[in-house]
């Protein structure tokens, strides 16, 4: 037998033969995309990589919340801190850049995937074979809008990928302009394939409501106040206002106890279902579920304190009493802040641990605001298995751009000022009219105004980058200066650099067709 086997042995290597053998553990594309459930799957690995630290399990908060002037970091690890602060020495760095870039690449290699087999899939129900793509389409379109708030600029400097990448594509680089623009294509296909609604176990995939309400934040930021008021009219005045209203409880979008509610347009769905040693890796067996943002924010003590936010958030969320005399809820619900114990008199507890003045005299949390929004205070303590739901569009967030919209694209401020005033009304708040008279009577006026009202429903809520990068905050001295007042991290900020993060060093030197962005 040994004999012969050397002779076989002898035979392919002076005929060169070849043996392939395949491995049944290992999934290839001639085994896989054939069947409806493989479909499933396919598009179910998009909706994954919500669940992984460069996107918005993690790092992505970092980028979105702790660069603009509503955060910041005091964290003793350097380079994570002085990534809030401008200071990029190492573009590579992949806590703070090059992770978040590289999964969001991966996210749209997943939906490139699906949107490449699916339609060539025998489908019994075409419908289910619509909403399938529907939903890739959405995905995608979320992590080029992503991209295009956090690289995009006048350069060509982020790759536009629209099938299955092989090693080897250089694709080339695309501006800011052009990366929402395929956003906004994206998200028209998913708004004519998706459901106005979804039941049972689906609920928290993406929605009609959904696309409509990204494609308008996509069209907001290139400026296209009339076509982002046309998608949000859907929302709020169309055929589909009858899915969505304001929580009665402000604090219900923000707890593990009121998930999918009818406030939430689009919403991640997170659980503590697998918990440590649970890992995040690609190949890891029963992968952690949960939210680590709340690990990373939380206060001393408690959890890492990567990242705080800036003292004026509780001024300014003090400044008008509401109609009771009391402060604006929704202060208690976005803080952690010495002497909230007495501004609220059931506000006497942080986690697990009484929030009395003793505590906030502690050396290290004197002074100090901490991020609230997405704790885990209902369970006494945070940890990277944080079962909370992230709600990425809230209809409150929706009402507020409606009437941006509407006063951008020269309408009435009287069609615009009841959509704040509903916001308003809901924190127990009085109408604009009341303290800002003049905010409803005239246009530029109503915009600033318009700015204070975003923060205050939806401060540390992953919005405020896009907003100041979309008032043009960004770009001018004026500009810079108040934001300045607000976070001293903007001293370090050079106009015409960092309204646009630099694409990370490997991908701006492997590929000759993506251009870094200007002055990096």
């Amino acid at each position: 037998m040994k004999k012969l086997f050397y002779i076989f042995l002898s035979i392919c290597m002076l005929s060169a033969c070849k043996v392939e053998v395949e491995n049944p553990n290992s999934i290839t594309l001639e085994s896989f995309w054939n069947t409806e459930l493989d479909a499933e799957y396919g598009v179910n690995a998009i909706y994954n990589m919500f669940y992984k630290p460069g996107t918005y399990a993690r790092w992505m908060w970092f980028r979105f919340d702790l660069t603009s002037d509503e955060g910041f970091s005091q964290s003793p690890w350097a380079e994570l801190r002085e990534w809030t602060q401008f200071i990029y020495n190492n573009y590579n760095f992949s806590e703070g850049n090059g992770m978040t870039y590289a999964e969001c690449y991966q996210a749209i290699f997943r939906a490139n995937q699906a949107l490449f087999h699916i339609p060539d899939i025998a489908f019994e129900d075409e419908e289910k074979k619509s909403r399938l793509l529907g939903q890739a389409y959405f995905l995608r379109g979320l992590y080029y809008y992503n991209l295009a708030v956090l690289w995009g600029s006048e350069n060509k400097s982020v790759p536009i990928v629209l099938e299955p990448s092989t090693p080897g594509m250089q694709p080339n680089g695309n501006t800011e302009t052009e990366i929402y623009q395929q956003a906004i294509d994206d998200l028209t296909e998913a708004q004519n394939m998706l459901p106005e609604a979804w039941t049972g176990q689906d609920k928290g995939r993406a929605t009609k409501g959904a696309a409509l309400a990204l494609r308008a934040k996509c069209y907001m930021q290139i400026h296209q106040w009339q076509e982002a008021q046309s998608d949000l009219h859907w929302l709020v005045e169309g055929e589909g206002r009858s899915y969505y209203d304001l929580m009665s409880n402000y604090a219900d979008n923000f707890t593990s106890a009121a998930e999918n509610n009818i406030e939430s347009v689009f919403e991640i769905q997170y659980s503590d279902v697998n918990k440590a040693p649970a890992g995040d890796g690609p190949n890891s067996i029963d992968p952690n579920l949960g939210l680590h943002r709340g690990q990373f924010f939380a206060p001393p003590g408690i959890g890492w304190t990567d990242g705080e936010l800036r003292p004026w958030l509780v001024t300014e969320l003090k400044k008008e009493r509401n109609l009771t005399n009391g402060f604006d809820i929704r202060l208690k619900y976005t803080a952690f802040y010495q002497g909230m114990e007495n501004d609220f008199s059931d506000n006497n507890r942080i986690y697990s641990l009484t929030s009395s003045n003793a505590l906030w005299q502690q050396g290290n949390w004197q002074g100090r605001v901490f991020f609230r929004k997405y704790s885990s205070t209902d369970r006494g303590f945070d940890d990277y298995y944080n079962p909370t739901n992230v709600r990425v569009i809230r209809f409150a967030d929706v009402l507020l751009m409606y009437a941006e919209c509407i006063a951008e694209a020269g309408g009435s401020l009287a069609d615009a000022v009841p959509h704040v005033d509903r916001v308003r009304a809901r924190a127990n708040m009085p109408p604009l009219a009341t303290n800002h008279f003049v905010a409803t009577t005239d246009r530029a006026r109503f915009l600033k105004r318009l700015q204070t009202e975003r923060v205050l429903e939806l401060a540390s809520e992953g919005h405020r980058w896009a907003d100041i990068k979309r008032w043009e905050l960004l770009d001018t001295q004026e500009g810079i200066d108040e934001l300045k007042q607000r976070d001293p991290d903007f001293n370090n900020f050079v106009i015409g650099r960092h309204r646009s993060l630099p694409i990370p060093s490997d991908e701006a030197n492997n590929n000759p067709n993506v251009d870094q962005n200007p002055r990096y």
